[in-house]
């Protein structure tokens, strides 16, 4: 089976073509930018390079695009072009050159407005019924793209899966106020609680999806870490959520506290992978409790995986404000 992967030199694309490549199977990497993992150089905007790509490939897993940290320093044109435009390139493609099955990475910033971040009544319980309401270009983009998938599959019978994917980046948070208060390792522990994703389940939720799209036909699903909550903690994850932690994970605040970390004070969201578990019989590895486990043997909770991929960055330059500005 020959898998061609864009975004190549991206962080979950990487990932992929490494995880494709040590099972003995063929990955092609397709990027702009030249990486160990990008077999081929170019834009896929461009409609002829995409063809050639595409044209030896049994399956395509869609990773390149434009992110949330371009926003700022790229044109709403330019998401267009790259995540909609690009995304048909490879769409049109995949149906002419026979492919079987078809994996978009989407987002969970898609859901964006729906999750009212300003409302201190609840979280929100995010499953893949939410309506998205995206609140920047990226996400419009992202949803764009994910309709498109879905109208191909109706008119043209491809193979797809659309996985929404939470955070999995390595780098610093967007938000400087978050940069200030939390050391990123702890940032990204809490966020293991309910959105975010370690790289390595990532990847194998993609390839467990490239095996399924031809049984599903269709389908989108969240991609995130199994949350130890349930809808019942929705209130007091908005007013304490400290307490709701410390109740299911007794230990964690000691363990934390060791290392000068501390737990968020509220919780806005709940992202819920149910649905990828039950139909694609994923079963990331990588939770809260896997975190605290980490902490009591002095391990990094990151896997092999997310750590031989590193830091990536999303820009060409530095910022004064940060790792890159965000809207």
């Amino acid at each position: 089976m020959s898998v061609l992967v864009t975004g190549s030199a991206g962080h979950l694309g990487e990932a992929i073509v490494r995880r494709i490549r040590a099972l003995g199977q063929t990955a092609v990497g397709v990027d702009r930018k030249p990486s160990p993992f990008t077999d081929q150089v170019g834009s896929i905007c461009e409609r002829l390079f995409v063809e050639n790509c595409v044209r030896q490939a049994d399956c395509v897993v869609h990773a390149a695009t434009l992110h949330k940290p371009h926003v700022v320093t790229h044109s709403w044109r330019d998401f267009i072009d790259t995540n909609v435009t690009g995304t048909l390139n490879l769409l049109e493609a995949a149906v002419s050159g026979g492919v079987t099955s078809f994996v978009f990475i989407s987002s969970t910033s898609t859901f964006g407005s729906a999750i009212k971040r300003d409302s201190p009544a609840a979280a929100v319980w995010v499953t893949e019924e939410l309506t998205p309401r995206p609140t920047n270009i990226y996400g419009v983009t992202k949803l764009m793209a994910e309709n498109l998938c879905e109208l191909v599959h109706r008119k043209r019978r491809l193979a797809l899966v659309v996985l929404r994917t939470s955070r999995f980046f390595p780098e610093d948070d967007d938000v400087p106020e978050m940069r200030r208060e939390y050391e990123t390792t702890n940032l990204q522990a809490n966020e293991l609680l309910y959105r975010r994703v370690d790289l390595e389940d990532a990847a194998s939720a993609v390839l467990l999806a490239l095996q399924k799209a031809p049984e599903i036909g269709f389908g989108r699903y969240i991609i995130s870490a199994t949350t130890p909550f349930t809808p019942a903690d929705l209130i007091p994850l908005a007013e304490d959520a400290p307490a709701v932690v410390r109740a299911r994970f007794p230990e964690c605040e000691a363990l934390f506290k060791a290392r000068g970390w501390k737990l968020l004070p509220r919780i806005d969201r709940v992202y819920v992978n149910d649905r990828a578990r039950a139909e694609l019989g994923w079963n990331p590895r990588c939770d809260f409790e896997y975190v605290l486990d980490c902490l009591r043997g002095n391990r990094d909770f990151r896997s092999p995986l997310a750590r031989e991929v590193g830091s990536k960055g999303y820009h060409d330059r530095s910022f004064m404000e940060g790792p890159y500005p965000v809207e």
